[in-house]
Protein backbone atom coordinates (compact mmCIF):
# COMPACT_ATOMS: atom_id res chain seq x y z
CA UNK A 1 0.00 0.00 0.00
CA UNK A 2 1.38 3.42 -0.95
CA UNK A 3 1.49 6.06 1.78
CA UNK A 4 0.97 9.00 -0.57
CA UNK A 5 0.41 9.10 -4.29
CA UNK A 6 0.59 12.36 -6.16
CA UNK A 7 -1.55 12.73 -9.27
CA UNK A 8 -0.48 14.37 -12.49
CA UNK A 9 -2.86 16.96 -13.93
CA UNK A 10 -4.40 14.70 -16.57
CA UNK A 11 -5.19 12.09 -13.92
CA UNK A 12 -7.05 14.73 -11.90
CA UNK A 13 -9.07 15.81 -14.95
CA UNK A 14 -9.93 12.22 -15.89
CA UNK A 15 -10.95 11.32 -12.34
CA UNK A 16 -13.17 14.38 -12.12
CA UNK A 17 -14.79 13.51 -15.45
CA UNK A 18 -15.32 9.91 -14.35
CA UNK A 19 -13.14 8.62 -17.21
CA UNK A 20 -11.88 5.61 -15.26
CA UNK A 21 -11.46 3.61 -18.47
CA UNK A 22 -8.46 5.83 -19.23
CA UNK A 23 -6.65 4.28 -16.26
CA UNK A 24 -5.14 0.82 -16.66
CA UNK A 25 -6.04 -1.77 -14.03
CA UNK A 26 -2.78 -1.24 -12.14
CA UNK A 27 -3.36 2.49 -11.86
CA UNK A 28 -6.93 1.94 -10.69
CA UNK A 29 -5.70 -0.46 -8.04
CA UNK A 30 -3.11 2.05 -6.83
CA UNK A 31 -5.78 4.74 -6.57
CA UNK A 32 -7.92 2.44 -4.43
CA UNK A 33 -5.01 1.38 -2.20
CA UNK A 34 -3.49 4.81 -1.60
CA UNK A 35 -3.59 6.09 1.96
CA UNK A 36 -3.45 9.68 0.70
CA UNK A 37 -4.05 11.11 -2.76
CA UNK A 38 -2.33 14.43 -3.23
CA UNK A 39 -1.59 17.04 -5.82
CA UNK A 40 1.05 19.70 -6.04
CA UNK A 41 -0.06 23.33 -6.10
CA UNK A 42 1.50 23.23 -9.59
CA UNK A 43 -1.41 21.00 -10.63
CA UNK A 44 -3.80 23.69 -9.41
CA UNK A 45 -1.94 26.27 -11.51
CA UNK A 46 -1.96 24.02 -14.57
CA UNK A 47 -5.69 23.38 -14.14
CA UNK A 48 -6.23 27.15 -14.01
CA UNK A 49 -4.19 27.58 -17.19
CA UNK A 50 -6.18 24.83 -18.93
CA UNK A 51 -9.42 26.43 -17.75
CA UNK A 52 -8.34 29.85 -19.08
CA UNK A 53 -7.55 28.46 -22.54
CA UNK A 54 -10.79 26.45 -22.64
CA UNK A 55 -9.36 22.91 -22.45
CA UNK A 56 -10.99 22.38 -19.04
CA UNK A 57 -14.45 23.86 -18.57
CA UNK A 58 -14.64 23.68 -14.77
CA UNK A 59 -12.56 25.93 -12.49
CA UNK A 60 -9.84 24.20 -10.45
CA UNK A 61 -11.50 24.96 -7.12
CA UNK A 62 -14.63 23.03 -8.16
CA UNK A 63 -12.61 20.09 -9.46
CA UNK A 64 -10.51 19.88 -6.30
CA UNK A 65 -13.50 20.30 -3.98
CA UNK A 66 -15.34 17.49 -5.74
CA UNK A 67 -12.37 15.11 -5.70
CA UNK A 68 -11.61 16.08 -2.13
CA UNK A 69 -15.10 15.00 -1.12
CA UNK A 70 -15.24 11.86 -3.28
CA UNK A 71 -11.66 10.61 -2.99
CA UNK A 72 -10.03 12.55 -0.17
CA UNK A 73 -7.73 14.28 -2.66
CA UNK A 74 -5.81 17.16 -1.13
CA UNK A 75 -3.42 19.85 -2.25
CA UNK A 76 -0.08 19.28 -0.52
CA UNK A 77 1.53 22.60 0.29
CA UNK A 78 5.27 23.08 -0.01
CA UNK A 79 7.82 25.86 0.18
CA UNK A 80 8.50 27.45 -3.19
CA UNK A 81 12.28 27.84 -2.75
CA UNK A 82 13.16 24.15 -2.31
CA UNK A 83 10.59 23.21 -4.95
CA UNK A 84 12.14 25.50 -7.57
CA UNK A 85 15.64 24.38 -6.60
CA UNK A 86 14.66 20.74 -7.18
CA UNK A 87 12.80 21.63 -10.41
CA UNK A 88 15.91 23.34 -11.79
CA UNK A 89 17.69 19.97 -11.72
CA UNK A 90 15.12 18.39 -14.06
CA UNK A 91 16.58 19.38 -17.40
CA UNK A 92 15.01 16.43 -19.22
CA UNK A 93 11.77 18.37 -19.71
CA UNK A 94 10.96 21.88 -20.88
CA UNK A 95 7.46 21.78 -19.38
CA UNK A 96 7.45 24.01 -16.27
CA UNK A 97 4.38 22.29 -14.81
CA UNK A 98 5.96 18.85 -15.16
CA UNK A 99 9.14 20.13 -13.53
CA UNK A 100 7.26 21.43 -10.50
CA UNK A 101 4.98 18.39 -10.18
CA UNK A 102 7.90 15.95 -10.41
CA UNK A 103 10.03 18.08 -8.09
CA UNK A 104 7.36 17.98 -5.40
CA UNK A 105 6.92 14.23 -5.68
CA UNK A 106 10.68 13.90 -5.22
CA UNK A 107 10.75 16.26 -2.23
CA UNK A 108 7.83 14.45 -0.59
CA UNK A 109 9.26 10.99 -1.32
CA UNK A 110 5.95 10.15 -2.97
CA UNK A 111 4.91 8.19 -6.03
CA UNK A 112 3.44 10.03 -9.00
CA UNK A 113 0.59 8.54 -11.00
CA UNK A 114 1.06 9.70 -14.59
CA UNK A 115 0.55 8.46 -18.10
CA UNK A 116 3.36 10.74 -19.28
CA UNK A 117 6.04 8.44 -20.70
CA UNK A 118 8.83 11.02 -20.42
CA UNK A 119 8.17 11.48 -16.71
CA UNK A 120 8.03 7.72 -16.18
CA UNK A 121 11.37 7.32 -17.99
CA UNK A 122 13.07 9.80 -15.64
CA UNK A 123 11.28 9.42 -12.32
CA UNK A 124 11.62 5.95 -10.76
CA UNK A 125 8.64 6.61 -8.47
CA UNK A 126 6.36 7.41 -11.41
CA UNK A 127 3.83 4.75 -12.32
CA UNK A 128 0.92 4.06 -14.60
CA UNK A 129 0.57 0.34 -15.32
Amino acid sequence: MAAMIFLDTHAVVWLYAGDLERFPAGAQRRLEEAEVLGVSPAVVLELQYLHEIGRVTVPPAAILADLGTRLGLRVVETLLGPLVEQACCLGWTRDPFDRLIVAQALLQGASLLTKDRLIREHLPAAMWD
